[in-house]
């Protein structure tokens, strides 16, 4: 009974003391035109992303901004013909002017991404934008967005604008997995609090991040992040102690395009970087592991014990916990219009979540580490991200 009710308190605190972290209204900030539209360079990594390539590039290519722009999209060593196939792309569709290049392998201490990244600031630099777009391979853009985000920073006096990209759902496991993954996210993260001066609480999301390229010179992007695997956390807490000020929200019409049809699809995006986010500790470990029971298992299993047990109270101290954790999670459902009776499954897909960072702890220490296509990270020396 008391922990059900040590359940309940938790989800009290987190209804209301989390910078209402379940709310979906955190979208781009008022804008307005600016009077002269200032130069930005799209920074693109790719690495074996021609299968996602043509529903993305042209997306960036068909940018509608009134200033100079121009996409930089560097070849992370790629196997599938990428670079070449963005060239006929842009060929194909115009817009934009495109740059492609490969910094090769990267060296040791940089992960791959953010090597590419290096590579492809360092060549916008040559073109002194006032702004950096950071966006994955696999993102799709609004015709709008460039210009939507450059006013929205330029507006607000912002550092970093990021916007979450809306992941793909349609198979039955992305229904039951990705809208679980955003509110997981938003909890650790309250985009509310991201957006005070002021905050210490810092993050962004990695698929579209725009950047000031002065803020980027003085927070030392992307070379003080150069281990990091999390690297838009870390990059938004680099800008945050250069002094820099982030924002955060919820995307309208910037998609991810990439599937990820099966469990196992979608096992690897998480369990590749769940322990990193721990920073490799085994007691941080074990307390998320406490913390997600204590959470998100304890109160069906309170209902189920109550029940049986003809306890009264665990009963309802469990069963008012799992309305108050399903009454939080509907409002990410709607954002990504599925059906509210997805919301009392959560508990399941908390345990899935679970068992991934575990096994995320368990490939580290067998030496796999954070793979991702065909590279595996270790843990570093030195861990920029923590800050």
């Amino acid at each position: 009974m008391w922990i059900a009710v040590a359940s309940l308190v938790a989800w009290c605190w987190l209804l209301l003391c989390q910078g209402f972290f379940w709310r979906t209204d955190v979208r781009l900030p008022p804008r307005r035109s600016p009077g002269a539209w200032p130069p930005v360079c799209v920074v693109v990594p790719a690495r074996d992303e021609a299968a996602v390539l043509p529903a993305s590039l042209p997306s960036l290519l068909a940018q509608d901004y009134p200033g100079r722009a121009e996409i930089v999209l560097v070849d992370d060593g790629s196997t599938d013909g990428t670079g070449e196939l963005a060239r006929e792309l842009s060929r194909r569709h115009g817009g934009l002017p495109l740059t492609v290049d490969s910094p090769g392998e990267p060296p040791a201490g940089w992960t791959g991404k953010l090597w590419a990244v290096r590579h492809g600031i360092g060549l916008a630099r040559a073109r002194d934008p006032e702004y950096l777009l950071l966006t994955d391979a696999d993102i799709a853009h609004a015709p709008d967005s460039l210009r939507e985000l450059v006013a929205a920073a330029r507006t607000g006096g912002f550092d970093v604008v990021s916007q979450m990209a809306r992941l793909r759902v349609e198979s039955l496991w992305e229904r039951l997995v990705v809208p679980a993954f955003v509110y997981f996210f938003a909890q650790l993260y309250p985009f509310r609090r991201i957006g005070r001066r002021g905050s210490r609480t810092a993050a962004a999301a990695g698929g579209c991040v725009l950047l000031r390229a002065d803020t980027a010179v003085r927070a030392g992007i992307p070379d003080a992040i150069r281990q990091a695997v999390i690297d838009d956390v870390a990059l938004a807490r680099a800008v945050r102690r250069a002094g820099g000020h982030v924002w955060l929200g919820l995307a309208e019409r910037v998609d991810s395009v990439r599937p990820y049809p099966r469990l196992h699809d979608l096992w690897r995006m998480v369990s590749r970087s769940a322990y990193a986010q721990l920073r490799h500790s085994p007691p941080l470990l074990l307390g998320t592991v406490a913390g997600l029971a204590l959470v998100y298992l304890v109160p069906p299993a309170a209902v189920v014990t109550g029940a049986v047990a003809g306890s009264t109270a665990t009963w309802v101290a469990g069963a008012l916990a799992w309305a108050v954790m399903t009454g939080t999670y509907l409002p990410m459902l709607r954002y990504y219009r599925q059906p509210p009776w997805l919301a009392p499954l959560l508990p399941f897909t908390a345990f899935l979540y679970l068992l991934m960072t575990v096994d995320s702890a368990v490939q580290h220490y067998r030496g796999r580490g954070a793979a991702w296509k065909g590279r595996t990270y270790a843990r570093p020396d030195v861990r920029p991200e923590e800050g």
